[in-house]
């Protein structure tokens, strides 16, 4: 019934909308099986409400420019899509959000608009560092989400919005390469330390 459609199509579709892929969660399943999915869709929210206020702040710098502020208004449009499916993901799965949602909005804004400061090459460079953890966090994500019981309908529809989610923001790490993110000043320097910021980012949100 999904198979000409995106994943992430399931949950805009109002035929779909109470299709048990998209309007229930599984029950018979383990304290660690519940465990394990409360923590991929807490990260995973708390992720894309990130992204969208880095390029938020990447766009409130650059977005007059003629090249780059389309470019990031492409990359941001897809992110706001993302979030939308998320928070969907979120409510039918019963999963509290994160207590750090504040931090991440604040967090956000703040390196996408600092970076955009430093030019678009760097603003490049943050959207490069930033989708390589996540493309690897989907990928991790990916693997533990086999011990999930694909009997449920909604177990194998939230692996391929995982799968469809994962493609997009490395394709966004595509554009910014592309797009001179390995010129900005300290390239190096820079992708380490949002990189390493992102990855504690993760295990927080797993965890609060």
């Amino acid at each position: 019934m999904l198979s000409s459609f995106t994943a992430s199509f399931a949950y805009t579709k109002p035929s779909l909308a109470n299709d048990p892929a998209t309007h229930s969660t599984p029950l018979d399943i383990t304290d660690e099986q519940r465990a394990a999915l409360d923590s991929a869709l807490r990260v995973d929210q708390a992720g894309e409400v990130a992204a969208n206020w880095i390029y938020y702040g990447q766009h409130f710098i650059l977005g007059k420019q003629p090249v780059t502020g389309p470019l990031i208004q492409e990359m941001w449009e897809q992110e706001k899509k993302h979030l939308a499916v998320m928070d969907k993901m979120q409510l039918q799965h019963r999963v509290r959000p994160t207590i750090l949602m504040d931090f991440a909005k604040i967090g956000g804004f703040g390196l996408g608009a600092a970076t955009a400061l430093m030019g678009k090459e760097a603003a490049m460079a943050c959207t490069e560092a930033v989708e390589t953890v996540i493309g690897e966090h989907y990928d991790d994500q990916l693997k533990e989400m086999e011990s999930l019981p694909s009997a449920h309908p909604s177990v194998p529809l939230l692996k391929e919005v995982v799968k469809e989610f994962r493609d997009d923001e490395l394709e966004h790490l595509d554009i910014a390469v592309v797009n001179h993110a390995q010129r900005a000043p300290g390239h190096a320097l820079l992708s380490t330390v949002i990189g390493a910021g992102c990855k504690v980012a993760i295990e927080l949100c797993k965890r609060f």
